[in-house]
């Protein structure tokens, strides 16, 4: 399960990713609202978990974002603020839960593992593009010629392009968004990576390809 953790006290949201790692999860964490909305456009996610008081836009505002796009993820909303108005006003905005500071991480977690649940009931777990389908509960790849296992980081690189085909995304993009703003690994490591998902879908006989766009990035495209 993919979850977005956008939340501005960087301690905590540190701690709640690896929490949630260690629970099975895939989390992406950001510190301002902005960024929290660049990301929704950019990936998919089953969790979407939101402080109201961010820097930038507000939790509030980025709910009303994800709303009017008619994204259907389910979205958890964090605050200081215990006032009855403003769990209302979240909740009327579209949010599915609501969770004043301060809260015990075992009870986030199940709640964030609930909505989860939820989730899988309208996400489809197959994404196809040209001839090649990608299946994210067998984190399986397949097309005309077989079909290969994809390594967690392929498979997220996968489902992040064939959810936006033909979208440039620059090598930057991709380490944080993959890897994360805080990871550790050098950046040649997306090379690689890129090298390895596009030598399976070279072996399953896929029709789609990742592009290098000189200067500007990767993108996936359908090989006509």
């Amino acid at each position: 399960m993919r979850v977005l953790i956008a939340e501005d006290e960087v301690a905590t949201a540190k701690a709640l990713k690896v929490l949630l790692e260690k629970a099975g999860c895939s989390v992406d964490i950001v510190h301002n609202g902005n960024d929290a909305w660049d990301y929704i456009e950019a990936g998919t996610y089953e969790v979407i978990v939101l402080d109201i008081m961010m820097p930038g836009k507000s939790g509030l505002e980025v709910l009303s974002l994800i709303r009017n796009n008619h994204l259907t993820v389910p979205v958890m909303l964090l605050t200081s603020k215990a006032e009855i108005e403003d769990r209302v006003a979240g909740l009327d905005a579209g949010a599915d839960d609501y969770l004043p500071k301060p809260f015990a991480t075992s009870e986030l977690i199940a709640r964030v593992k609930a909505l989860g649940r939820r989730s899988e009931s309208y996400t489809n777990s197959v994404n196809t593009i040209g001839n090649v389908t990608l299946d994210a509960n067998r984190y399986e790849m397949s097309a005309s010629g077989g079909s290969v296992k994809l390594a967690n980081k392929e498979f997220q690189l996968m489902e992040l392009f064939m959810g936006h085909p033909g979208h440039v995304f620059s090598t930057e993009h991709l380490m944080e968004k993959i890897w994360g703003y805080d990871t550790e690994s050098d950046i040649d490591v997306v090379w690689t990576h890129i090298g390895f998902v596009r030598k399976k879908l070279r072996s399953i006989g896929a029709n789609v390809e990742i592009k290098t766009m000189r200067g500007a990035g990767y993108a996936l495209e359908v090989i006509s």
